[in-house]
């Protein structure tokens, strides 16, 4: 039995201790925003936050995580969430919005790490998650925007 903390919610899972922490999430917890895209961790539709670093979930046994706090996108809370997900909508950053849980959760990761990023920041730490509709120059933008509201 794997015990671990989602959105602050403690949990347990029974099951096979190999299963991908993605499954866990999507499957036992019925939480959806988190995507798979890939499952070979190249994409980045699958990030969540393990404690505190970004983490690509479709990759991750649910054995490796015992007694870590995960965080998906329904759990992302903080200053630099809210600030990012408002560039995110005042900018209209989405197309398909499929990749969209995972790029919100490594800029956020980001924003909590490097308050006022480059473009070379930005490009560093978003290079993991993959837009097929090619949405980077308006999430480039969510983001900057998203560090002067943090700014003040």
């Amino acid at each position: 039995m794997v015990r671990y903390i989602l959105n602050g919610v403690e949990k347990t899972f029974d099951g096979d201790p190999d299963t991908p922490l993605l499954w866990v999430i999507r499957e036992s917890e019925g939480l959806t925003g988190t995507k798979y895209g890939c499952g070979i961790a190249q994409c980045g539709a699958c990030t969540v936050h393990l404690d505190g670093t970004t983490r690509r979930s479709c990759v991750t046994p649910i054995s490796s995580i015992e007694g870590s706090e995960v965080v998906t996108i329904e759990g992302l809370d903080g200053p630099e969430a809210k600030a990012v997900q408002a560039a995110w909508t005042a900018i209209d950053v989405p197309q398909c919005g499929y990749c969209q849980s995972g790029q919100v959760m490594s800029a956020v990761s980001l924003l909590q790490t490097i308050p006022a990023p480059s473009d070379g920041d930005i490009d560093g730490a978003m290079a993991g998650n993959i837009c097929r509709c090619a949405t980077y120059q308006r999430i480039r933008q969510a983001i900057h925007d998203a560090a002067k509201t943090l700014e003040g």
